[in-house]
């Protein structure tokens, strides 16, 4: 009876052992087959999310110094004149839409749009004289409310906004006003002023050549990865800041490397199905490439048009390698996702919230 026990025992363990062996050879196929080099894989530039983006562009802007400026009056503008020991002359004043202001018992309009404060007290303090009001006069003319130099940021960013310039002032800080970036901006921040004469060229900035108004594309990288402080340009009132979309493609799938959004450089730029695999780090090792798709938008339907994709095909030379548009969707599932190919490829569609968007720099 205790040899049949014993026995009995042996045979359980040697059962139990067999039975173990499946599930210790999946896990070291697993091992050696994930550390196999991933299809379509190539050396990329740098990737960042949108968050990682802005908070470089606060960052920088913290560190920026701009040369101390007056800000000069302008159209719209209220100002606080205040005339020592003589307050029936201290009133506040709102510069006319031509630049001048009306003063009691000074005949003539004054013009007020283009000088700073400290200059027009000069100003004011001789006018005083010359029509013997005062005979000695301190005058303090001070910006109390200022509607004349408007910056508007507008496109691509968290929040699209007018503001005044009250202070010198640089474009990261501008874009850090707005919000940061969105995830659809493209790779330029496009500058649009009237001419002023203190503006210049920014070194690797384009600009337009005796036109009005001025046009200075800077691009992203160059604003925040050169380190040169001559593209982070200073900003003025009447400025517009554009930052134009660049357009998504999501790349997803259990046979992706790192799904995700992925920014084109401009929304005209066209993205080939082998860029967008090497966007996303390349395929994993149990990718079934041949069985990918491409979801996109048709227009006419409103409907998801599903475009078969063959990437072993395309990497082989005997397919052609297809173009992708803003939006669309390329889908690469996996050995262990194909039974659920199309549940997948529908769960995708919904993509558009929550996903990680990349930036390559």
């Amino acid at each position: 009876m205790g040899f049949s026990y014993i026995m009995i025992r042996h045979v359980r363990t040697i059962s139990d052992s067999v039975r173990a062996k499946p599930v210790i050879i999946i896990g070291i196929l697993w091992v050696i087959l994930g550390n196999q080099p991933s299809y379509g894989q190539q050396t990329l530039p740098n990737q960042e999310t949108q968050q990682e983006t802005n908070d470089k562009i606060r960052q920088l802007a913290g560190l920026a110094k701009v040369q101390p400026r007056d800000t000069p009056i302008g159209s719209g503008d209220l100002l606080h004149v205040d005339v020592f020991d003589v307050p029936e002359l201290s009133r506040d004043v709102r510069v006319s839409d031509i630049g001048d202001i009306s003063y009691p018992l000074i005949p003539d309009k004054i013009q007020a749009a283009g000088f700073t404060t400290f200059q027009l007290e000069e100003k004011m303090s001789q006018l005083l004289v010359q029509n013997g009001l005062v005979s000695h006069p301190q005058v303090s003319v001070f910006l109390k409310e200022q509607q004349s130099q408007p910056v508007s940021v507008v496109g691509a960013v968290m929040k699209p906004t007018v503001f005044q310039i009250v202070r010198p002032t640089t474009l990261l800080e501008v874009l850090t006003a707005a919000g940061g970036i969105a995830d659809s901006a493209g790779n330029v921040v496009i500058i649009t002023r009237a001419d002023h004469p203190a503006t210049g060229k920014p070194e690797g900035g384009s600009t337009s050549a005796d036109t009005q108004p001025q046009t200075i594309t800077i691009r992203l990288q160059d604003l925040l990865e050169s380190g040169n402080p001559a593209f982070n340009i200073q900003i003025y009132g009447g400025d517009v800041i554009s930052v134009p979309a660049g357009g998504i493609v999501y790349v997803t799938g259990g046979g992706v490397t790192q799904p995700g959004g992925y920014v084109l450089q401009n929304h005209g730029e066209q993205i080939t199905v082998m860029k967008a695999v090497a966007l996303a780090h390349g395929m994993s090792a149990f990718a079934k490439p041949n069985n990918a798709v491409i979801m996109r938008n048709n227009p006419v339907t409103g409907q998801k048009d599903v475009i078969p994709v063959k990437i072993k095909e395309i990497e082989n030379q005997k397919a052609d390698d297809l173009r992708m548009n803003s939006n669309d969707i390329l889908y690469i599932p996996d050995s262990l996702g194909l039974k659920v190919l199309a549940k997948g490829a529908e769960a995708a569609v919904q993509i558009g919230s929550g996903v990680a968007i990349y930036r390559s720099y």
